[in-house]
């Protein structure tokens, strides 16, 4: 059986990155160690958000996930996904949360996004670990708008919810007069 080697993709000093399980960097630098007895080439990355290095090698950078910025339409169809109307799923919740996990450890803005509309339909009621994983989601993405669009914080996490926020709440009152005509 052969295995195929992974593509060995290249990233420059200074340039934007995103790490699935850790979000945006920046790469460093590429430089040549030894790690375990062995000469690799790995890229260090500066995560300043959670104020850690990340050490990537360069052969591996591919297979964890290791990626460049997502383009202006995959963020704006993130962000769509993110305002859509929550699917509903009746796993139970150690299944669901780890399905959310995956998601937002892909690193995919759209899987990100997915994660985002399912859990914000009830953030305000949801459990201590559903706003956990909520505001991991939410987090990932923002990051990657605020590198990708130069926006604040702030800006960029009102753009990615804008759409929950300005839903208007319908609420139904049944009278007297409503009953007998329902």
């Amino acid at each position: 059986m052969t295995h195929l080697a992974a593509p060995i993709l290249a990233f420059s000093q200074g340039e934007v990155v995103v790490h699935p399980a850790h979000g945006v960097g920046r790469v460093e630098r590429v430089i040549e160690t030894e790690i375990a007895g062995e000469r690799l080439h790995v890229i260090e990355i500066a995560l300043e958000e959670k104020q850690l290095r990340a050490l990537v090698p360069l052969a591996k950078a591919a297979r964890i996930g290791l990626r460049r910025l997502a383009s202006r339409a995959e963020l704006e169809d993130a962000c769509k996904i993110a305002q859509d109307r929550p699917r509903i799923s009746r796993a139970v919740w150690a299944r669901r949360s780890t399905e959310y996990m995956a998601k937002i450890n892909s690193g995919q803005p759209a899987l990100v996004a997915e994660v985002v509309r399912d859990l914000g339909r009830r953030a305000d009621g949801a459990s201590y670990s559903e706003r956990l994983i909520f505001e991991r989601a939410v987090d990932r993405l923002v990051g990657e708008l605020v590198a990708a669009e130069g926006i604040d914080r702030d800006t960029a996490r009102r753009r990615l919810l804008r759409e929950r926020a300005q839903r208007p709440v319908v609420v139904t009152v049944l009278t007297e007069e409503t009953r007998a005509a329902a």
